[in-house]
């Protein structure tokens, strides 16, 4: 680049700060990034400077650029540079080239020559840059903490290194090579974006989506070009925050998926791609731009609700742990669209959870989707009565059409086989069986509280063929018809499974105890100590009467 560069920002229709970490070693891109300039010194190559890849600028003049491709790169060059000279100077004051060097690429004197996004700027720069922060507490974004984690691990890093190396680290990195663009209109910035394919991680749908907007915006806006702009702007900030708040909950390119479906109204929806696609190419694109980001922006806040409301009700997680989001999140998203009660979801939430582990349980071929689209298309109210009733039918539907998830087939797959692609319903249907087990006063045991849940097989997959095992007989009847049945089965900790495999009935039944249905067993078995084909016989009765009265 021949301009002079005062300061570089990430601009609105970037993300924010998405690189991993693994602060154990690893292949994230931040170990990554280190390790590439570990092997570029390893080499001995001087001749040939190391190279970062392909870099493109918006010029936004007075000296001030946007960063528009390789954002993800430059935040971490910035963030290992600041941790190096951290190291440094905690072995010696910096020296006059690694002053110049501070000033040009971090800050000079009180101007920061580069910005992240809006909502992580001041962490950046409180952690990163300034040190005046050294703590995570009050950190809301995952971008943030992903931030921290880089600095951290550098940090983490270079203090194991002597002061000469780290100074050939800084400059194989500042010394490196790399191409640039510069363009100097926005609406070029956005097409560039949008085709530009050289890139550490590549772009989200809902990304390309954005850059698509605003690039129409550009094109067809006219007089309110500047308005529009900032108004989709100013949506996409708010729905960056929610992304960095419920990543580990869905993709954000599921939540395009899930929008278009509330928005088209149907479950089946259509491609985000299709129809963005199909309604930019018609004149009333800037109307659709306006609604459908509106309704994504209400979608990602209502689902942080959701991610919040699923930790303090049961009855809403269950409707969430058995997967299938396609189904259950747009009726959330409605839900909390159409301000229904609290009462009223959770209400919505039970039916709900049990049509989905019904589905799971039974694995049949019929789509589901098919089957509740019709209330979800009417479900424009408060009033959930509608949804609620219509499951419940559904459970006991004879008509040929609808008798898939019936007591009839749920009663027929209980009493089978429950096989691999069964266990995530195992666990559901017990972790459910376990808060009936739960004494009325005592809250609720979420599903999320239990460390690594695992299926426990009380009787075990290998056989421990001691003669005092206390398990039954392993003939081709007991393998074949209780091995593998629903009542052999026990809810367990992930640590608690390992420790105890495939020990002896007596020695397993001594360390259950924390759950109530731990406690049933050893209630179960207390005169004789022994877990044979009639106990089995005797708890799947009782699971499968569970089902039929409460799933």
């Amino acid at each position: 680049m021949t301009r002079q560069c005062g300061h570089i920002r990430v601009p609105d229709y970037q993300r924010a700060y998405s690189w991993d970490t693994d602060p154990k070693g690893g292949n994230k891109q931040v170990n990554m990034f280190l390790a590439d300039l570990e092997d570029y010194l390893r080499s001995g190559n001087k001749k040939t400077p190391y190279y970062f890849g392909h870099f493109l600028f918006e010029e936004l003049g007075e000296g001030e650029f946007a960063v528009i491709d390789g954002q993800q790169r430059l935040t971490t060059i910035i963030i290992f540079v600041s941790a190096a000279l951290e190291r440094i100077k905690s072995q010696r004051e910096l020296n006059e080239a690694e002053l110049i060097l501070g000033e040009d690429l971090i800050k000079r004197r009180s101007n920061y020559r580069f910005s992240t996004v809006d909502y992580d700027n001041q962490l950046f720069r409180d952690y990163v840059i300034d040190r005046v922060k050294k703590d995570h507490n009050g950190v809301e974004t995952t971008s943030a903490h992903r931030i921290m984690a880089a600095y951290d691990f550098f940090a983490s890093t270079l203090s194991t290194m002597d002061i000469e190396h780290v100074e050939q680290l800084i400059w194989a990195a500042v010394n490196a090579s790399c191409t640039t663009h510069v363009v100097t209109s926005e609406a070029e910035a956005v097409q560039m974006f949008l085709f530009q394919n050289n890139r550490g991680k590549h772009p989200s749908r809902l990304e390309v989506i954005k850059a698509q907007f605003m690039y129409a915006i550009h094109v067809y806006g006219g007089e309110g070009t500047e308005a529009m702009l900032q108004e989709v702007t100013s949506r996409f900030e708010t729905i960056y925050r929610s992304i960095s708040r419920i990543e580990n909950f869905v993709d954000e390119d599921d939540v395009l998926s899930h929008t278009m479906r509330v928005y088209c109204n149907s479950l089946w929806g259509d491609s985000p791609e299709n129809r963005v696609r199909d309604e930019l190419s018609k004149t009333s694109r800037l109307e659709f731009i306006r609604e459908f980001t509106l309704s994504l922006e209400r979608s990602f806040n209502n689902l942080v609700t959701l991610n919040d409301d699923r930790c303090k009700d049961v009855d809403i997680e269950a409707a969430l742990v058995c997967g299938h989001y396609d189904i259950a999140l747009p009726f959330f998203i409605k839900a909390y669209s159409n301000g229904v009660s609290w009462e009223d979801l959770k209400l919505m939430a039970r039916a709900l959870g049990d049509i989905l582990l019904r589905d799971n349980i039974i694995g049949t071929r019929a789509y589901l989707t098919s089957r509740l689209n019709g209330v979800f298309q009417s479900f424009t109210s408060r009033d959930v009565n509608k949804i609620v009733k219509h499951i419940n039918w559904m459970k006991h539907a004879n008509d040929w059409n609808w008798a898939y998830w019936n007591n009839d087939e749920l009663e027929r797959v209980a009493y089978g086989y429950w096989g691999p692609s069964s266990h995530k319903a195992a666990k559901v249907l017990l972790w459910r069986y376990e808060n009936s087990l739960i004494d009325n006063g005592y809250p609720a045991l979420p599903f999320c509280s239990i460390e690594a849940p695992h299926l426990e097989h009380i009787a075990p997959q290998t056989e421990n063929e001691s003669p005092a095992a206390g398990y039954d007989v392993y003939d081709e009847d007991f393998k074949e018809k209780y091995l593998c049945c629903i009542g052999n089965f026990l809810l367990l900790s992930g640590t608690h499974n390992i420790v105890i495999g495939n020990k002896p009935f007596e020695e397993k039944r001594a360390t259950y105890g924390y759950l109530a249905q731990e406690r049933e067993i050893q209630a179960m078995t207390e005169s004789d100590h022994v877990w044979n084909r009639e106990k089995i016989a005797q708890r799947l009765e009782k699971l499968i009467k569970f089902m039929l009265d409460n799933i």
